[in-house]
């Protein structure tokens, strides 16, 4: 029998034309992902295709896929998405890409395809959910730890607590798992989702639907692989995927 590899749609960043003023890969608009998001869903087992920012053929894409990854990027969701009045300074938005991401969410969970949210897809996620964000962790914890990290992505950060008896949990074994950070917002309310893991400093992690078969958002880069359950978090959507053809 041949081995099924379940086809994975993923989320691209997209950024403007190069100028004169700014460096950029073209002078048009172009899409931009990280080469190891792609490598870590082919090292587990999947195939993984890129998805453009195409509301309108959300649907239709979706129901090609076997499971969904919405990536990170130096964005942020809108806040008027989860009711905020007030927009931060910080905040920046690429709406296009948001709303594109909206529906092929929306489309993947309707399916009950695995989805799996990672840093700024944790976050939008969460909302998709009916949950707030916290829009610049700095002014809401003090004390935090340095979410964005000062050393290299592809080191750990600092640590996240697991917590016992989630999805999360069984999958990568629970406790505390070193990370990567990459992120000035985080998850305020997690809506119809439940916290599966936290930063020492109170910072929300992790967070999953409870009786989806795989929805998961984590705030840090698991296409990195820092820590052993890095890859066993993208093997079980991959093992999820796997269930929908079969």
């Amino acid at each position: 029998m041949k081995p099924h590899f379940p086809l994975i749609g993923v989320t691209l960043d997209s950024e403007p034309p190069a100028t004169d003023d700014r460096d950029g890969y073209s002078r048009f608009p172009w899409y931009a992902i990280r080469q190891n998001y792609m490598d870590m869903i082919a090292a587990c087992g999947g195939l993984p295709v890129a998805l453009g920012h195409d509301a309108q053929q959300a649907a239709a894409m979706v129901a090609r896929l076997d499971g969904l990854v919405v990536t990170g990027g130096a964005f942020d969701v809108p806040p008027d998405l989860y009711g905020a009045s007030d927009q931060h300074a910080s905040v920046q938005t690429k709406p296009r890409r948001t709303v594109a991401e909206t529906a092929l969410v929306r489309a993947a969970m309707a399916r009950g395809l695995p989805v799996l949210g990672i840093c700024g897809g944790m976050q939008l996620l969460a909302v998709v959910l009916g949950g707030k964000l916290v829009q610049h962790i700095p002014d809401t914890y003090p004390t935090a730890l340095a979410h964005e990290q000062p050393n290299p992505r592809d080191e750990a950060g600092h640590t996240v607590d697991v917590i016992a008896g989630t999805h999360l949990a069984r999958l990568v074994g629970g406790g505390r798992l070193a990370v990567n950070s990459s992120h000035h917002q985080a998850v305020a309310d997690a809506g119809r989702a439940v916290i599966c893991a936290t930063a020492p400093d109170g910072v929300v992690e992790a967070i999953e639907l409870p009786g989806h078969p795989f929805c998961i958002g984590v705030q840090w880069h698991p296409e990195f692989g820092i820590s052993a359950g890095d890859r066993l978090l993208f093997e079980g959507l991959i093992d999820a995927a796997r269930q929908i053809r079969t």
